[in-house]
């Protein structure tokens, strides 16, 4: 619920883990297989023959430089743009108001002696709200809500991290109540994404129930 790239994300993960898996795999087989390394020791020492006879042969006129290396570098550039990019877009979509009002849009002027206003409501109310609301029960160890577009709307994202044994029926029982009446008093309904999470510090902390 948010505008991380996630199918692009995964997708660079694959490539690094095969590219991870491929040097890996070379590694071994050149520690390994007597015939692995003596194709590496007859194949190495005329590629960097090849490489530099490459770089000779393209020397810019007047300089002894090589356009190849103009040519990495502005790859290099390009790579690390796309990094700083790529960067950008993780965990974007975030919001800090749920909803808000502009009440000369939607009510007309306001009357005689009343000044303009706007009324907004900020996410962390509602992270504040929840957490004082969801600290009584025993079979949670902690809660983070935060307002992220979706849709083209403001929602809701809760996320709660269990003890090992709780009832997730009854989590999500309590949490879409405590919603319902947050709505009912923001005056503002929300679409709601609820995570309920196990992770190592539920199995590292003390049970509060029996299993």
């Amino acid at each position: 619920m948010n505008g991380t790239p996630r199918t692009l994300n995964r997708l660079l993960i694959l490539v690094f883990g095969l590219i991870v898996l491929a040097l890996g795999s070379l590694m071994i087989l050149l520690a390994a297989v007597p015939a692995v390394g003596e194709w590496w020791t007859g194949w190495a020492p005329s590629a960097s023959l090849a490489a530099g006879r490459a770089f000779a042969s393209t020397w810019i006129p007047d300089t002894r430089v090589s356009w190849l290396w103009l040519l990495a570098m502005a790859l290099l550039v390009l790579v690390i743009l796309g990094m700083i990019g790529w960067m950008a877009l993780q965990g974007t979509g975030r919001r800090d108001l749920i909803a808000w009002s502009n009440p000369t849009a939607e009510h007309g002027l306001p009357e005689t002696g009343e000044a303009r206003g706007r009324v907004a409501i900020a996410a962390s109310t509602a992270d504040q709200a929840l957490r004082a609301a969801l600290a009584s029960r025993k079979d949670l160890l902690g809660t983070s809500v935060a307002a992220v577009e979706f849709e083209g709307k403001v929602a809701l994202r809760v996320r709660v991290v269990s003890r090992q044994g709780a009832d997730p029926q009854s989590i999500a029982t309590e949490v879409e109540r405590l919603v319902g009446g947050m709505d009912l008093l923001f005056g503002h309904p929300c679409p709601v994404l609820l995570h309920i999470a196990s992770g190592p510090r539920a199995r590292f902390s003390r049970a509060e129930r029996v299993r």
